[in-house]
């Protein structure tokens, strides 16, 4: 009689999180969905702006901060260039400067990462304690430091973004590298008499490769939103065209103080906004897969 009556709630329980489960698999599905959607229109803006971009981004078109109209959709900048052909103009170097600085700063993290947590010993301590200062180190004051040492240009922000990004990928791989290799199959590979270059290659990077990847893909929306600062204080390429510098002359030129905030400074923050979300929503879902395959 107990079991019976004891049986139709724990029925409900297992239904109840049934549900969940579904529901919750069902939303990182539709975030990885809206996140793919978003990040492949800003790539075809990035790959092809000349032919999307209603006027050549570096030339007067019209009076300088012009309102939005039917030739200028966004209005113009107070050098008379089109808003709309500047903001997506900006999108290849933005996109792609987040991009880059995240392939150089996880394929450094991935490498002390893989050699720190395997090897061990006085490897792992001395890189481990390096990588520790680096993430201590506060963030902003000292790439401001460094990018006005190095001087303003978008390689330079390329560069010091790298330096500071690593470490967070580093810590991540090496946890994941320290729980992989008391593997059955890390213990066979070394028995055979591979050795530990043969391992960490052939073995371990096959089973960090999910986890490179989501990285990639949140180091890239935090590198973005990190090169939009640097450029809106100037310390981006001021001949180039990227979001951070938009608002950095949205600035300059008092936009932020008149009504041309409304079509200069906002779209360009929603742009931002939209690549950050897109690369943020894409990664927490590799994260999630991630975490159910290893559990």
């Amino acid at each position: 009689m107990t079991t019976q009556a004891a049986s139709p709630p724990r029925l409900f329980s297992t239904l109840r999180s049934l549900r969940l489960q579904s529901s919750r698999r069902y939303l990182i599905r539709l975030s990885s969905w809206i996140g793919m959607i978003a990040l492949t229109f800003l790539l075809v803006l990035a790959i092809f702006p000349n032919l999307i971009a209603p006027y050549n981004s570096t030339e007067r078109v019209a009076l300088p901060l012009q309102k939005p109209s039917r030739e200028n959709v966004l209005g113009t900048n107070d050098l008379g260039q089109d808003l709309c052909s500047e903001l997506i103009a900006g999108t290849r170097a933005s996109l792609f400067t987040g991009l880059i600085v995240s392939f150089l700063s996880v394929l450094f993290g991935t490498l002390v990462g893989l050699i720190s947590g395997y090897l061990g010993g006085w490897a792992d301590s001395f890189l481990m304690r390096f990588t520790d200062l680096i993430l201590v180190l506060p963030f902003l004051p000292l790439v401001i430091l460094l990018s006005v040492y190095l001087g303003p240009s978008q390689r330079n922000v390329i560069i010091v973004l790298s330096l500071f990004f690593w470490a967070g990928p580093a810590r991540l791989i090496r946890a994941q590298v320290l729980h992989l290799r008391e593997d059955t199959y890390i213990e066979a590979a070394r028995a055979l008499g591979a050795n530990s270059l043969q391992i960490m290659t052939d073995h371990l990077w096959s089973g960090v490769r999910p986890l490179v990847l989501a990285q990639i893909v949140l180091v890239a929306s935090a590198s973005i939103l990190a090169e939009s600062s640097l450029s809106f204080l100037g310390l981006g390429d001021p001949s180039g065209k990227s979001w951070g510098t938009m608002l950095y002359f949205a600035r300059a030129s008092g936009a932020f103080l008149s009504d041309a905030w409304k079509w200069w400074v906002l779209p360009t923050g929603l742009m931002i906004t939209l690549t950050v979300l897109s690369l943020g929503l894409i990664g927490y879902s590799l994260e999630q897969r991630i975490s159910n395959s290893v559990s």
